[in-house]
């Protein structure tokens, strides 16, 4: 399933093809790392609240995260999808790095 060429096109428009690509792919990075809620988010990349909510919105619906809990106490994962997927998600944010 690895270098699925629909995956790799899902994950070229999330985070390269539309706006707010960069800060998708900052989350993903931090959620990666260790699982974060909402506010954890908006503190350690130092956006808004309202925003980390769009793009969690983003994320979730395109099965890229996942979440466990409810309301205030919600923490988001990396989702099964986006774990069988990380080769072409690594080499895409290598590439947006090396364009900036």
């Amino acid at each position: 399933m690895a270098n699925d060429p629909d995956a790799k096109r899902l994950l070229w428009f999330i985070f390269a093809g539309s706006r707010g690509g960069l800060n998708r792919l900052r989350i993903i990075f931090s959620i990666k790392k260790q699982p974060l809620n909402t506010n954890q988010l908006a503190k350690e990349l130092g956006l808004d609240y309202k925003a980390i909510q769009h793009h969690i919105k983003i994320l979730e619906k395109n099965n890229l995260i996942t979440k466990i809990g409810e309301k205030y106490g919600v923490t988001y994962f990396i989702s099964n999808f986006l774990e069988v997927n990380m080769e072409t998600f690594n080499e895409i944010a290598e590439k947006l790095d090396k364009s900036k």
